[in-house]
């Protein structure tokens, strides 16, 4: 995984993260469930990066 693959991966985790709690704050299920999608998307991301490498050695 690049560095710079960490970095996007890591950062959808963080928006998500920003926009749950944004959501729970404001009441907004909408916004809670968007922001839970982007960490998962994120995490998955990284997971499919992981796998890359793996098969790369």
């Amino acid at each position: 995984m690049s560095a710079q693959d960490k970095i996007k991966a890591a950062a959808e985790k963080v928006a998500g993260k920003v926009e749950e709690t944004v959501g729970t704050v404001t009441g907004d299920d909408g916004l809670v469930a968007e922001g839970k999608a982007k960490q998962a998307q994120g995490s998955i991301r990284k997971t499919a990066e992981d796998v890359k490498d793996v098969f790369k050695k």
